[in-house]
């Protein structure tokens, strides 16, 4: 089997045979051999140093390392699984923690990947015009960990551009001859090439050491999913640490949110409406347009988006759920519910460090 990415707004990824070629588009046509497909896993987990495509959005990565995850997946839950959260919940519904953890969670493997930076201006800008001019808009952000600072305002955050979480079942594997396959600035430092090994990159002691110290920050924990007429939302809040701010604490968290069309029918989100529930008794609501300053179109040809966002509290703990007002390519409008998710502090280890060649 082979596979062909083109990396052109209408189709970014094409399966056709046993090598993975890539296209560049500008004035001029160009394919290059860049690997070899390989056979995905159904069992077992895939290594550090080995080479995927995002099965989604079609960018080629690195895997650096595994997390495991509990997945709260609202769509999969049974009669006898409600019943018993129903009854869970009223158990235990003055715990802020037990928020969104209604449904059973299931465990799943995600993995920490490094982005290829050439296939960032691909995944970032897609440009798509289907029924009406004005539906032009970006697919994805190019994915990135933000963390604290080390000052201690509370509004102090640095980023480090190519870093996403990957589920296990949205890698593709390949397998490349090249010693450096990967272009991004953190390849040669996280990673070494050597060809006795399979997948043929090993981790270095940089990498170790970096996810050691990063390990509160970086930790995937719970994954939240709900689908509403065809589109699904899938939500990952990571907690990112606390700073000092006019004589109180702020908690800061991340939350990144993915939508999926999974129907026939393009679908825009148009509006976002958020409730945001703090442990010391605030409820803040939250309305506007679109997200990160975006309407994303969920086609055909583009059916998913991703963003990363932030939001900070008062209180060590609290929650947030709302809904997404899409539009359908017919004019129908519906509220695309946003699965409630719980935002948990922990116990602060020191201050987030920035990978570098020393770190």
């Amino acid at each position: 089997m082979e596979i062909l990415i083109r990396f052109v707004p209408t189709n970014p990824l094409k399966l056709a045979a046993s090598r993975i070629i890539f296209t560049h588009v500008a004035h001029y046509t160009r394919l290059a051999e860049v690997g070899k497909l390989e056979v995905p896993k159904t069992t077992g987990k895939y290594e550090t140093g080995q080479l995927i495509l995002h099965k989604v959005f079609g960018y080629r990565g690195v895997i650096l390392f595994p997390w495991l995850a509990r997945v709260y997946d609202r769509d999969a839950t049974n009669k006898k699984e409600t019943m018993e959260s129903a009854e869970s919940a009223d158990a235990n519904r003055d715990s802020l923690s037990n928020v969104g953890k209604e449904v059973k969670g299931r465990t799943h493997t995600f993995y920490q990947v490094l982005i290829d930076t050439r296939d960032a201006p691909y995944i970032t800008v897609q440009t798509h015009i289907d029924m009406r001019p004005e539906w032009k808009k970006k697919r994805a952000q190019t994915e990135a960990v933000t963390f604290l600072g080390n000052q201690e305002s509370s509004r102090s955050l640095y980023a480090i551009p190519g870093l996403d979480y990957v589920a296990h079942d949205d890698i593709i594997p390949y397998a490349s001859v090249e010693r450096v396959p990967l272009q991004h600035e953190l390849f040669d430092k996280f990673l070494m090439h050597n060809p006795d090994k399979d997948p043929p990159f090993i981790p270095q002691e940089t990498l170790r050491a970096w996810q050691k110290k990063n390990h509160p920050w970086l930790e995937l924990s719970d994954v939240h999913r709900e689908t509403t007429e065809g589109v699904r939302v899938t939500v990952i809040p990571f907690y990112m640490g606390s700073r000092e701010s006019q004589n109180s604490a702020v908690y800061w968290w991340r939350y990144c949110i993915r939508l999926e069309n999974m129907g026939s029918q393009a679908v825009q989100l148009r509006e976002r409406h958020w409730r945001i529930f703090s442990l010391s008794g605030t409820l803040e609501t939250v309305r506007g347009r679109g997200v990160v300053g975006q309407e994303p179109l969920l086609a055909r040809h583009s059916p998913a988006f991703q963003y990363s966002s932030h939001v900070s509290l008062q209180a060590p703990s609290g929650h947030m759920w709302g809904t997404f007002r899409m539009e359908r390519e017919d004019g129908y409008t519906f509220d695309c519910r946003i699965p409630p998710f719980s935002l948990e502090s922990k116990p602060d280890e020191g201050t987030p460090v920035a990978p570098t060649a020393a770190a």
